[in-house]
This record gives C-alpha cells, sequence and structure tokens, in this order.
C-alpha cells in the first residue's frame, strides 16, 4: 500500500512526531486517528461513524491473554473521542453472540447483551455498530461517513460502480440497518472477498482497516480521495450539477439582511411546540444546491445516510417568497409563509402515521430542522446552537452526496418506511430519553451589554452556565475578544457595541440574529461611573452617565422588544441599576440620578410589556469593587475621597455598611440575574437588591 501524503480531495493530518510521542500504545494511537479523521467534515461529520482498534490484554480472571476491542461507545465524536468514550469488550465473546442471534427481529436484544461482552468496567455504552468493527478480523478500522463514498452508495447502480471505481479491491453489500445482521453481512462479504482492503455500506458509508493505526489512516484517506477524484471527473465530463441555476443569488449583505428580517419569524413558526435556536449558512455549496433547477426534485426525495436524516429531518422545507415580498413588514411575511409550515407538519404526522409500529415511541415535534430560501441561504433550527449548526453541516453533506450522485447515475434516497424505523428506532428513543435534562435557560437567547469584563461577563458566563447562549456586547473589542476566549464553540458570540448608538445597537441584535434566531432575554449591564459634587459635575459628565446607562437601556429595549414581539415566545428585560437609584451617597448626583431613571423606565416598560409576556425587572447592586471595571481609576478615587479612606479600603468600608457585612462581588449579580429570569417566572416590575442589605434602600 503506498504511503502517500498527497491528497486533494481531503486533509493528510498525520504527524509522525506526535504518533512516535504515543510509542506503542495502540489505544492511544486508536484515539489519535480518530481525531484527526473527525476533523475533517468531508470524512465525517460531528457524531458520525465511529473506529475501533483492537489489542491483547491479560485478562483479570483467569491472568490469560485475552483480545479485547476498543470502540468508539454510544453517542461520541470520533473528533473530539477520548479514552472516557470508548468501550472495551471481550472480541471472543462478541463474536459468540452469533450462537444466540436469531434474526432481524432480535436486534434490540442483541444491544443489551453487548453488556455481557464487556472488559473494561469504565466504558461506555457499546453503540449499535460495536459488533460491525468486532466480528471483522483487524486490528484498526475505520467506519466513516464520507460525502464521496456516500454518493457512490447512494447511487443508482451503486455496486455496479464499485466495482468500475476499485476492482476486487472493495466489496459491497446493500442497504441494511445498523445492527448484528450487517455486521453478519460485512463477515460474509470479506469471507466472499478475500483480500479486499473496505467494504462500501449501500446508502449508509464505507469500512477500511489496516494492521496499524496509520496503515488504517492512510486506507481510509486513499479510498476516499479516489471516490473523490471519480466524482470530481464526472461532474466535469457533465458540465453542471443540480440542473443548473434557476435563481440567481443576492449579493451577501443582501443575503444577511433579508436572513436578519425572516429569522425571528422563521424561529416563531419552528417553536410551536418547543423554542428553538437557530442557524443560518449562505455558503457556495449551500446556494448551487438551493438555486438549482433540481432543487424541486431532490429535496423531497430526503437524505440517504442514517447520520443525515436523524438530525436534518427526512426532508427541508423550501420557502417560496414572492421575489418583491415586503420583508420589512413582519406581518405580511408571517401570512406568507405560515401555510407552508402547517403543510409541512401535516405532512409529517402522515409520514409518522403511514408508517408508525404498534410500538413506536409518540411522535416528535413536526416542524422542520431544515428551512431553505432561494436566494438566500439555508436555515436550521434545533434545541440549541450545536445541534442546529450540525443539522446544517449534515445537511451539506447530503448535498455533498446528491450532488456526486447525480453526477454518477442518479441520487436514490432511503425508502420512506427505512427512514421512520431508524427514526422511531426503540434503541435511538432509548438514547433520547437518557439524555440529561435541559437546564433552567435552555433554548434561550441572551444579548448582555457591557460584557467585556466585571458584572456583565459574570451574567454571561451565569446564562451560560445555565442552558443559555449569549452575545456578548462591550465597546472595548480588546475586552470582547479576550471575554470570548473564557467560552466553548457554541455558547457565545461578540458584537462590538456602542451603547448610546442606534445603529450600533441594531447590529448587535442583527449579531444575535444571524447567531442564533432572535433573542429572549437582555441584560443592560454596561455602565460608567463617574462621583464629583454637583457644581463639579459638567454637562459632558452628565450626558455620558445619561448616554450609556439611560438611552442605552432604552434603545436595547426598544429594538429586543421589536424582535419579541415578532418571535411571540415572550421574552425578559433586566436591568443592572444600583442602589444609588434609591438612596445616593455623597457627591453622586450624575450617576445616582441616572440610575433612578433606570429603576423607573423598569417600572414603566413592565407595565407595557405585559400583555407580551415580556417581563421587565431590575437588578440593584451596590458596592462592587472586586472585579469591576468601573471601579478602575477615577470611580473609586472619588467613592475613597468622598467617604476620607484610602481605594484599598473600599471593599472593606462597603462591605461594614450593609447589614450582612459581605463583600459583594460579580457573581452575586449574576446570581440575582438568573433568579429573575428562572425562578422568579411570574414577576415583572420588580426590583431585587443585591447589596448584603443597606437598609436605606429598602423598596417601599
Amino acid at each position: 500500500m503506498e504511503n502517500t501524503k498527497t491528497f486533494q480531495f481531503v486533509d493528510y493530518l498525520w504527524d509522525d512526531k506526535k504518533a512516535a510521542s504515543l510509542g506503542d500504545d495502540e489505544v492511544a494511537l486508536f484515539l489519535y486517528r480518530s481525531n484527526i479523521l473527525g476533523a475533517d467534515l468531508r470524512i465525517t461529520n460531528y457524531g458520525g461513524g465511529n473506529t475501533s482498534c483492537k489489542t491483547q490484554e491479560k485478562d483479570p480472571l483467569t491472568n490469560e491473554e485475552v483480545e479485547v476491542m476498543w470502540v468508539k461507545g454510544s453517542g461520541g465524536d470520533i473528533g473530539t473521542l477520548t479514552r472516557k468514550g470508548i468501550a472495551g469488550l471481550y472480541t471472543r465473546r462478541l463474536r459468540d453472540l452469533k450462537n444466540v442471534y436469531q434474526g432481524l427481529d432480535d436486534e434490540d436484544r442483541m444491544v443489551g447483551l453487548f453488556n455481557h461482552c464487556i472488559y473494561d468496567l469504565d466504558s461506555k455504552a457499546p453503540s449499535i455498530d460495536t459488533p460491525l468493527h468486532g466480528l471483522l478480523p483487524f486490528k484498526h478500522i475505520d467506519h466513516l461517513h464520507p460525502d464521496a463514498l456516500i454518493a457512490i452508495a447512494a447511487a443508482e447502480d451503486s455496486e455496479k460502480i464499485t466495482r468500475e471505481i476499485w476492482g476486487d479491491s472493495m466489496g459491497w453489500v446493500p442497504w441494511q440497518r445498523p445492527g448484528f445482521d450487517l455486521a453478519l453481512q460485512l463477515e460474509k462479504c470479506l469471507e466472499e472477498n478475500p483480500g479486499i482492503r473496505g467494504i462500501v455500506l449501500g446508502s449508509h458509508g464505507l469500512f477500511t482497516w489496516g494492521d496499524t493505526s496509520y496503515e488504517c489512516y492512510i486506507n481510509s484517506l486513499e479510498v476516499i480521495e479516489t471516490a473523490s477524484e471519480y466524482i470530481q471527473k464526472k461532474i466535469s465530463e457533465n458540465g453542471e450539477v443540480f440542473g443548473g441555476q434557476k435563481v440567481e443569488s443576492l449579493a451577501p449583505a443582501e443575503r444577511k439582511e433579508k436572513a436578519v428580517q425572516l429569522m425571528p419569524l422563521l424561529r416563531r413558526l419552528a417553536s410551536s411546540e418547543n423554542r428553538m435556536i437557530g442557524h443560518f449558512d449562505d455558503s457556495e455549496t449551500v446556494l448551487e444546491f438551493i438555486n438549482s433547477h433540481d432543487l424541486g426534485k431532490l429535496a423531497p426525495m430526503g437524505t440517504s445516510c442514517p447520520d443525515h436524516f436523524l438530525r436534518t429531518k427526512i426532508q427541508p422545507l423550501v420557502l417560496s417568497l414572492a421575489s418583491d415580498e415586503d420583508l420589512q413588514d413582519p406581518e405580511t411575511v408571517l401570512e406568507a409563509i405560515e401555510p407552508a409550515f402547517e403543510k409541512y407538519r401535516e405532512e409529517y404526522k402522515e409520514y409518522y402515521e403511514k408508517h408508525k409500529h404498534p410500538n413506536s415511541p409518540a411522535m416528535r415535534d413536526p416542524n422542520p430542522v431544515i428551512i431553505i430560501y432561494p436566494g438566500v441561504g439555508m436555515f436550521s433550527f434545533a434545541k440549541n446552537k450545536q445541534t442546529a449548526r450540525v443539522a446544517s453541516e449534515f445537511y451539506i453533506n447530503a448535498i455533498n452526496v446528491m450532488r456526486g450522485a447525480e453526477a454518477i447515475t442518479s441520487y436514490t434516497a432511503l425508502p420512506r418506511q427505512e427512514a421512520f424505523d431508524i427514526e422511531y428506532w426503540l434503541l435511538e428513543e432509548a438514547k433520547l430519553q437518557r439524555m440529561p435534562p435541559e437546564k433552567p435557560l435552555s433554548r434561550r437567547i441572551a444579548l448582555v451589554t457591557g460584557a467585556g469584563g466585571g458584572i456583565g461577563k459574570s451574567i454571561a458566563k451565569k446564562l451560560v452556565a445555565e442552558g443559555a447562549t449569549v452575545v456578548l456586547t462591550d465597546i472595548s473589542e480588546d475586552s470582547l475578544k479576550e471575554a470570548l476566549g473564557e467560552f466553548k464553540r457554541d455558547e457565545a458570540a461578540i458584537a462590538h457595541c456602542n451603547v448610546a448608538d442606534a445603529k450600533s445597537v441594531t447590529d448587535s441584535f442583527k449579531t444575535a440574529i444571524l447567531e442564533f434566531g432572535g433573542v429572549d432575554i437582555v441584560v443592560h449591564s454596561a455602565g460608567l461611573a463617574i462621583s464629583k459634587p454637583l457644581t463639579e459635575t459638567t454637562e459632558e459628565d452628565w450626558d455620558k452617565l445619561e448616554n450609556v446607562l439611560v438611552k442605552g437601556q432604552f434603545l436595547f429595549s426598544k429594538r429586543g422588544v421589536e424582535i419579541m414581539r415578532m418571535q411571540d415566545l415572550g421574552g425578559d428585560i433586566v436591568n443592572i441599576a444600583s442602589k444609588n437609584g434609591l438612596v445616593a451617597g455623597p457627591n453622586n448626583v450624575g450617576y445616582g440620578t441616572a440610575k433612578a431613571a433606570q429603576q423607573h423606565m423598569t417600572r414603566l416598560l413592565a407595565a407595557e410589556l405585559g400583555p407580551d409576556k415580556i417581563r421587565v425587572n431590575t437588578v440593584n447592586p451596590d458596592g462592587v469593587i472586586v472585579g469591576s471595571k468601573i471601579w478602575e481609576g477615577e470611580w473609586a478615587e472619588g467613592r475613597a475621597k468622598a467617604y476620607g479612606i484610602e481605594v484599598k479600603d473600599l471593599p472593606a468600608h462597603y462591605a461594614k455598611r450593609n447589614l450582612l457585612h459581605e463583600i459583594i462581588l460579580p457573581e452575586d449579580i449574576a446570581n440575582g440575574v438568573f433568579a429573575v429570569l428562572a425562578v422568579l417566572r411570574k414577576s415583572t416590575g420588580n426590583t431585587i437588591n443585591v447589596d448584603g442589605g443597606v437598609a436605606n434602600a429598602f423598596v417601599r
């Protein structure tokens, strides 16, 4: 086998030094191979495929050498796979299950028997694909879902094409739902075709192998590269894909603007049963497909690979909006697109009723996951950002599969009954039931001002920890970038924003819409503080405080409410004011007045927005010195001067003056915001003091 390192259609990521550092640890090398395979989405998508290796280990009961198979466990992702995510099983016991297998109706019971084959007691639950690796004799095995291979697997005359490309060096098995019977089919294929380097699974994917982790890796890359070259040649010969272009794409900026105008309404309709988070994609791959003549033919056919449609539903919703549709008027657009959603739901219900079995799980959410708008892009909606993004990536995989299959012969999708039997497989349902309960703020999108540091960043972190996705805004780009580094992918996005500038505020909400689909929570935490007596307070001081604290709150509330009303999902506005709005310390006329205005605006908006189920509440901090940016510099110096103490003594001073004698931290304010959002769900117009107890500031 040629160990080439030059590939056009896949990434060669093997690092000899890295591999050498792992020595002869076969499990570590298998994990390394898995991770670099998973890093290339053309090879396999997030959560797709599985990998394994077999080693000789000492049986703890007999002290004999036994073969153990290490394989990706249920629900894992090869790109991020670690030892905690794999299962270790006795290979011989796994193969002995052939003696008790009773046919296709016995598949679910067999999965339970995998637990009797466990060698490593710290194993992750074995997946349905475990026997596919166990019944094959090779030390290292990859089961992948490359776009190019699935295109061949999903093409008409797939077996013939496999032979045309690889001759006798590759096996082929027809479509079979994953499980023990498919493992037997792979074993049979190898027995009938000794010496093959891999097997193409009809409508499904690829199996490849090798004696070492590196040989397995190279084998996988070479097979995928060969398939990709074959498809590219076919596309070049045909001259066009998907029947050519039917719709012309809007310019990039126009596409984004259309998406911003449309996504809150799509989210509203997609959330008719469960609140959803959105994702938008207008990449060239997407546009080529959604603007094509063949969109109407291919989209309804559905996807072929089980990993695809489990995340995307069997088919997308294609919007048919007139080119002159006034997207500025939400009611006009809603009237135009709502019937399409209703039709999709009805068709999904018919699909369920037609194919269900007596023991099928109850019908799941009938709303579309993938929504296509020709000329603009593709939207996906799911329970969180990661799931929505991954669904989009999987549908892009499906697009690549359809492109390749159509170039070769023609695309074939799974029969609807086969698709249903996987979508509503009892084992799949059991996996869903094992998912941990959702967190209190799951499925909610928050926008937090002043989140580059201090109180704002603490609030953003708390909201994310409780399940929300967050857009962090701040006037300091450097602070934003630094803060974003403290969040994981899909948890947060950033928007540089001057809260006193209407366009800047609007742009922040555009970021929230494009990144996540809309907004449910607005927390106005941006602040600054100026401590001066009346005669020393300048007009510039006054305007700065009013603009950031009061005008910023007004602008964010106004734009946030416009979006919340489009979504029709209710919402929350939480304003971070101050004890000083109720009772101010000395030399504080500008700051105290602005904080009082914030508090009164909260009361006014709570009364106005109650009918929209939009709650508006205030959290009042006091003396948050540790970790708070407004206490850096002149404000701290001014307050220390007002009280006749040194700056370093401020935390203790403020602690002594509250009833609990507690130092108030940014995390305490974040907890107050969380309480308003997730605990006091029937409270609006309320004020929560987080000040350790300042008697003069008690709300009366």
